[in-house]
């Protein structure tokens, strides 16, 4: 792929102020346009930001002979790619913090924040994120004494991989201003103890503000920081979109400004985080719908339940490995329904975090219960991870959006049965069964939950499968979507949950030049190569915003 690289060099270094009117011919390559009407393509041709023609290169060449050529060598070229769940600023931050993810057991976490430790100042809070003890010989989760002996007097805080926990030791918990000891519990979390009944080490949901609320709170330019390396990330691993999962005022107020000196380089679909002051700033000014589909605030994300790692998730009988458990609701089902209903009545989309078959029976009864007709429409559930057998088709008659995330799938494989057992699990991760209830798919990562790389989620879409092609037939491989159906939820299904599909998800005629060049066909590749494949180049507007190196 040197050819294209260069040839990209070249029309970068080409493209002034002067030549934003010019036409750019895009050729020799294979294009899925995810448009039913025309599939594919050899060639595409963009100007303004604008696709202006799609189909084969001869009759582009000769309608716009004076076009500035892109030849891309053979490359293949999808969509733009939209992740429709992440956290931004968590993706940024996971990058200034220590990083824990694929981490094997307690001894290689203790070397890595020891190695971070050393580029703090005395009392400085150490931060990570990223552990996961269903990863560990042991499968239990740690304690502060697993962190006390390396860090008897600096703070350490470590957020679980699912973001529904936190992990601290003796000198974090001393901040706390109430006592911890005792058989008392936060509303929609838990602080796990030990026999005597003290706080062991580790906080779930709401229990985790006990010590967060006490970590200092990042500067503005720390903010800011976290979110340009976040950008970057974003544009290296071909994302031109995301739909942020949970946006504070404060962040609002940062991507603004990036976005007025244009320093944006992934559009953000913004959701409210929760029922803060971003909701009612958005019911106080109205929804912030960009024409130009950069930087877009007309939802609210709400949480019903926990996570499945932590055994947070509502489940409607108790954990098949934890008897008398059946996880967590965050909010009651009329807090929850208090918080929609006002959402609704704001005119925005309600976007509501649901895992376990509990989290989602509420939720269903939440967006029933809440349901206006002058309201847009279109509410997600988030995950969509379990759902009871008669509760899929509610998802079809209340005209919601199933946004799921394909590598949680796949992360969760190894153990996600001992937690339901084998009856529940037929309704889990259970995409195909969605799509044949007419449920319309979104598909995401949750970064930094998992990667932010769209590829794997294309292959764990498709596979059900490890990158050691584990298990040899995919994971309840029913379950899983046809190559066509994961670039779809990946581009238009994503652009449809965010009412963007008149723009984006689609290289058609009169939508924005939004496109990402691969260095193989992931459509007819051997399943395995899918994560072998490289992002070459991410365009956003007709704009490179990534190149890879020659």
């Amino acid at each position: 792929m040197n050819k294209y690289l260069i040839a990209l060099s070249i029309a970068i270094f080409s493209i002034g102020a002067k030549a934003e009117s010019k036409v750019t011919l895009v050729s020799n390559a294979t294009v899925y346009t995810v448009d039913s009407e025309q599939p594919t393509a050899d060639a595409f041709a963009y100007q303004n930001g604008k696709f202006i023609a799609v189909g084969k290169h001869a009759d582009l060449r000769n309608a716009y002979p004076d076009a500035m050529p892109l030849d891309l060598d053979g490359a293949t070229v999808v969509p733009g790619i939209i992740d429709a769940h992440g956290h931004l600023l968590g993706l940024g931050q996971s990058l200034m913090f220590a990083d824990l993810m694929g981490t094997n057991n307690k001894a290689e976490i203790i070397a890595l924040l020891q190695a971070r430790a050393k580029d703090l100042v005395d009392g400085q809070w150490l931060l990570g994120r990223g552990w996961d003890q269903n990863d560990w010989p042991v499968k239990e989760l740690p304690t502060a004494a697993d962190l006390d002996a390396a860090f008897p007097d600096r703070p350490v805080w470590l957020e679980r991989v699912d973001g529904h926990a936190n992990w601290g030791n003796s000198k974090a918990m001393s901040f706390a201003n109430k006592d911890l000891s005792g058989d008392w519990q936060p509303e929609g979390g838990e602080i796990v103890r030990n026999a005597k009944g003290q706080a062991s080490g580790v906080f779930v949901d709401n229990a985790v503000a006990l010590i967060q609320q006490q970590v200092p709170a990042a500067t503005e330019a720390e903010l800011t920081e976290a979110l340009t390396l976040a950008m970057q990330k974003t544009a290296s691993v071909g994302l031109t979109a995301m739909h942020d999962a949970g946006t504070s005022l404060q962040v609002w107020k940062l991507l603004e400004s990036l976005n007025q000196q244009d320093k944006l380089t992934v559009r953000v679909y913004a959701m409210a985080d929760g029922a803060n002051e971003m909701l009612s700033y958005l019911c106080d000014n109205g929804a912030s719908i960009d024409p130009a589909a950069r930087l877009t605030a007309r939802a609210v994300k709400l949480y019903s339940d926990g996570a499945l790692g932590s055994r947070g998730a509502a489940l409607l009988s108790d954990y098949s490995d934890d008897p008398s458990n059946m996880g967590l609701l965050i909010e009651s089902e009329d807090t929850l329904k208090k918080h929609a209903t006002r959402a609704e009545a704001c005119g925005l989309q309600v976007n509501i975090h649901a895992i376990g078959d509990r989290g989602n029976r509420v939720t269903l009864n939440v967006l029933e219960a809440s349901n206006t007709k002058d309201n847009p429409g279109r509410h997600r559930i988030e995950h969509s991870q379990i759902v009871e057998a008669t509760d899929f088709k509610r998802f079809k008659e209340l005209g919601l959006i199933a946004s799921v995330q394909p590598t949680h799938a796949t992360s969760d494989m190894y153990w996600a049965e001992d937690r339901v057992g084998p009856q529940r699990i037929q309704g889990a991760y259970a995409w195909q069964t969605f799509i044949e209830a007419g449920v319309p798919l979104a598909l995401g990562s949750d970064f930094p939950v998992e990667r932010a790389a769209p590829l794997p989620g294309f292959y764990a879409a498709v596979a059900r499968q490890d990158a050691k092609g584990w298990p040899e037939k995919g994971w309840y491989a029913d379950q899983a979507l046809t190559r066509e159906q994961a670039l779809h939820g990946f581009t238009l299904g994503a652009a449809y949950a965010a009412f963007q599909e008149d723009q984006l998800g689609s290289i058609e005629v009169g939508k924005r030049a939004d496109f990402v060049v691969l260095s193989k066909d992931i459509m007819q590749i051997p399943v395995a190569e899918i994560l072998d494949t490289k992002i070459l180049g991410t365009y956003i507007d007709g704009t490179a915003v990534f190149q890879a190196q020659p």
